[in-house]
């Protein structure tokens, strides 16, 4: 055999040999991106749904690590106030919890013994309750639940202006009214969409207390559901007048036109 083939096959073999060990040589491994945990800081939440006036016990908290760089202003920090379960244990709820929601002093309340409703009822206002129909029928189907605003209405009998007898005569008395609570409840529980109960607590001004009675007393009284969107308008939209204002011995009263 010439010299030129020998080497030729000399270094077919030799490219053939190393192509086998590339083969058989195992990949070396891709490298893995570190990732670094973001920082945390525990923060306290309910444990638990905590409903509207429910004191606040030891199971109701507990503490969540939460990520420091979206911690929301208000919340309570471990890192600030490691103590903070002492302080907010035997606290009322004003407004209800979910679990994992985190804990805001504004959302509860110390109420050093007195009743929930004193205590939730904003300074200056007064908590009345009237008198409703159970079947729900003068107060909106039953639809109407703590929280919402409604209007109040008299309806009572007076004197026709025709002569001929007496007629029912409606008028609205107050308008924007929070509605404190429907029976003995202060908010809707379990998904409830009725709520039923013998007596609507509202919420009223000082001077608005012997009107709202006075009303109670003359004649029967109902509740319209306001929208939430017009929660903030109390002016009476225009509308056509079909009564009559009488003054008879300095009181003022309302007939129907005939």
């Amino acid at each position: 055999m010439s010299p030129a083939r020998i080497i030729i096959l000399a270094v077919a073999l030799i490219a053939g040999l190393g192509a086998a060990l590339l083969v058989q040589s195992p990949k070396a491994p891709a490298p893995v991106a570190k990732i670094e945990q973001a920082p945390t800081v525990p923060v306290l939440v309910a444990a638990t749904d905590i409903p509207v006036g429910n004191t606040v016990t030891a199971t109701d908290l507990r503490w969540l690590d939460w990520p420091l760089a979206s911690v929301p202003v208000g919340i309570i920090r471990k890192d600030e106030t490691p103590e903070a379960e002492k302080e907010i244990i035997g606290q009322v709820a004003r407004y209800a919890t979910l679990g994992a929601e985190p804990i805001r002093r504004e959302k509860l309340i110390k109420t050093d013994g007195t009743g929930f409703l004193s205590a939730v009822l904003p300074s200056g206002m007064r908590a009345v309750a009237i008198s409703t129909d159970s079947r729900g029928a003068n107060t909106a189907g039953g639809f109407i639940l703590p929280n919402d605003r409604v209007d109040v209405i008299c309806t009572w009998r007076g004197e026709s202006t025709s002569g001929r007898g007496e007629a029912h005569v409606t008028e609205i008395i107050l308008r924007n009214i929070r509605v404190l609570a429907i029976g003995q409840n202060v908010q809707e529980r379990n998904g409830e969409k009725v709520v039923v109960g013998e007596t609507a607590t509202l919420e009223i001004e000082p001077g608005e207390v012997e009107k709202l009675v006075q009303a109670q007393k003359t004649g029967t009284l109902s509740l319209a559901l306001r929208s939430l969107k017009d929660a903030g308008e109390t002016a009476p939209p225009a509308q056509a007048d079909n009564s009559l204002t009488l003054v008879r011995y300095g009181v003022t009263s309302k007939s129907v036109k005939p």
